[in-house]
């Protein structure tokens, strides 16, 4: 999993006047008019882009830091409902300036920009209107990634950055006031997280202090940044307090359904998504891949056999067949207290692979720093790359991992038993090399800023799991059938990370048929199955950006091979696919087949 932020509507009044001018001048500006040959249009259309960029920044700082511009990063966005409407507007007036665009004038390039930020805008606009999360998701109202960001960010000296950290503080009091008012209704699942990540909050801000300390600040700066800390981390507990009194009100009648429901997710689908297919139809072709996936498995199964269940009868039922080598394998896995330096041990391993069979090209001076996930982020996922923003490409990307320490013991053994010798290569695979950590090396590369920015979470997860067959496919774990059934139990796992959205968000399935179906059909750990509970009650449709992603690679990918024939290079396909930035697969895929 990568993280990708999404800010829906965060932005202070204050910042926001002036703006609507400025949208207005640039839209007269900047338009193309009929005639116009694709060079001038093209450059019409770059200055309008660039007028949108620099109000994005301003209207909302949360964004501009991901993108790695921290210029109005001293001002913590509030947001209450003055805020939304007045970014709804900034959405608007944009919306109408690129309206004006003749998109058929464009080049091919930056048509697809022109079709990117169009459903930047229109996307934000419904999750602002429709979709209203910031009523029912507690976990929206968390400041620990912006301080976090700014603490450990080189964009300035560390003195500077302090001294932003403590300005932004000011607002926290604000911030989770406004939270509360506009919180109506929330799930009990999102309000249980959001509790448990305000721990998080909470130690950030310890970090800021210790920093201020050995900063030795003194005197008045002193006096105002002690009150704001105390403010803050008043308003972060006081905000934890309210939440958990609110939790124990909530009851299945009075708490809204975690479950969105096939308008919104369909809609959702559309909008995260940007597939050429339905949310139905994506359900469908996982449910026919998953036949495909079990098919190779029992193959796998049946050749392993006789080396691995050492003389146990062979049951006639597949899936119990599977299930018991699978069982048995995965007995094999890293020591709890090594799982950080196992996978510290792995990536250059990796690397070294990519380059001797010139797979990809690499930079080896993009850090790459394995940490334990912080808490603020805890309770979603096992693993994810944290990547710096496009306009700050050299900075360290954090692979982050849960860690094990603490947890019950049974807990512990089934997580390694599901992350085995075998699955926790295929992990390292995908998120860092030559999964995520690589793709998104190369989107910041991407001359399109636009691309790189608005990426598409169905193209950075596709790559990634994409990855993981084409390192199998160049020979990587020497094409031992363990490799391969474990590789097939993973990709397996991303098949039904698409049916088990679905079917829980829309058919309604339940947590016991969740369960069963994962351990059961999926072959995974009651672990993992727990854990999956758990994220598919707090996300809708991200699960399905795996699966679709890279089947649309792979269908891209086999087609050329086809086309091309002889003339068909790998890596050559690879480097030019990683080229737009993070565009989706459709898009990618026209400009590859029109340059």
């Amino acid at each position: 999993m990568t993280t990708i932020s999404r800010t829906l509507g965060k932005v202070s009044f204050a910042l926001f006047l002036g703006m609507i001018c400025q949208v207005s001048t640039a839209a007269q500006n900047a338009t193309p008019i009929a005639g116009k040959q694709p060079q001038q249009a093209d450059q019409q259309f770059k200055l309008l882009k660039s007028h949108f960029l620099k109000a994005l920044w301003v209207a909302d700082p949360d964004t501009a830091m991901g993108a790695g511009k921290f210029d109005h990063a001293a001002k913590l966005a509030i947001p209450n409902q003055q805020s939304r409407d007045a970014y709804y507007a900034f959405l608007q007036k944009w919306l109408l300036a690129f309206d004006r665009i003749k998109e058929d004038q464009l080049s091919v390039n930056e048509q697809t920009d022109f079709a990117l930020i169009r459903n930047y805008l229109r996307s934000n606009q419904w999750y602002l209107k429709t979709f209203r999360e910031f009523e029912w998701n507690p976990t929206q109202y968390n400041i620990g990634g912006s301080f976090d960001a700014i603490l450990n960010t080189d964009f300035a000296p560390k003195p500077q950055r302090i001294n932003i950290a403590i300005a932004r503080l000011e607002g926290v009091p604000a911030f989770y006031a406004a939270a509360k008012a506009s919180i109506r209704q929330p799930t009990m699942e999102h309000t249980r997280l959001a509790v448990q990540q305000s721990a998080g909050a909470l130690a950030v801000l310890d970090a800021l202090a210790n920093a201020v300390q050995e900063q030795n600040i003194s005197g008045h700066e002193r006096q105002v940044f002690d009150t704001r800390l105390r403010l803050a981390k008043a308003a972060i507990t006081d905000f934890s307090a309210w939440l958990g009194e609110l939790e124990k009100g909530l009851t299945p009648s009075t708490a809204r359904s975690f479950r969105i429901g096939k308008d919104l997710y369909e809609a959702k689908f559309a909008h995260d998504i940007q597939s050429s297919l339905t949310a139905e139809q994506a359900y469908q072709r996982a449910l026919v891949a998953k036949d495909d996936a079990l098919q190779n498995m029992e193959k796998l199964a049946d050749q392993l056999w006789p080396s691995v269940m050492n003389g146990v009868a062979k049951p006639d039922q597949p899936n119990k067949k599977i299930a018991m080598v699978i069982e048995k394998l995965s007995a094999n896995h890293v020591e709890a207290s090594q799982l950080f330096n196992e996978i510290r041990r792995q990536l250059p391993v990796l690397e070294q692979w990519i380059r001797e069979h010139d797979l990809l090209s690499l930079d080896p001076k993009k850090p790459l720093v394995v940490r334990e996930t912080p808490v603020y982020q805890r309770g979603v996922s096992v693993a994810s790359i944290e990547a710096p923003g496009v306009f700050r490409p050299h900075d360290q990307t954090y692979y982050n991992v849960s860690p094990l320490e603490g947890l019950p013991p049974e807990r512990v053994e089934s997580t390694l038993r599901e992350y085995n010798h075998w699955v926790l290569q295929i992990l390292n695979i995908h998120e860092a090399i030559p999964g995520h950590y690589a793709q998104l090396q190369h989107a910041n590369q991407s001359p399109s800023v636009i691309k790189a920015l608005f990426g598409n979470g169905a193209m950075v997860e596709g790559w990634a799991v994409y990855s993981e067959r084409m390192m199998l496919e160049s020979g990587y774990g020497n094409n031992a059938p363990e490799m391969w059934l474990m590789y097939y139990k993973w990709n397996l796992r991303t098949i039904c990370n698409t049916i088990l959205d679905y079917s829980v968000h829309v058919l309604g399935m339940s947590e016991a048929e969740a369960k069963d179906f994962l351990v059961n059909q999926a072959f995974q750990t009651q672990a993992e199955a727990n854990g999956k509970w758990l994220r598919v009650q707090y996300t809708s449709v991200q699960l399905t950006s795996y699966f679709s992603g890279y089947s649309e690679i792979l269908a891209f990918r086999e087609q050329l091979k086809q086309e091309q024939s002889a003339t068909f290079n790998l890596k050559q396909f690879h480097e030019k696919f990683l080229s737009y930035g993070s565009a989706p697969v459709g898009i990618i895929k026209k400009l590859m087949t029109k340059s």
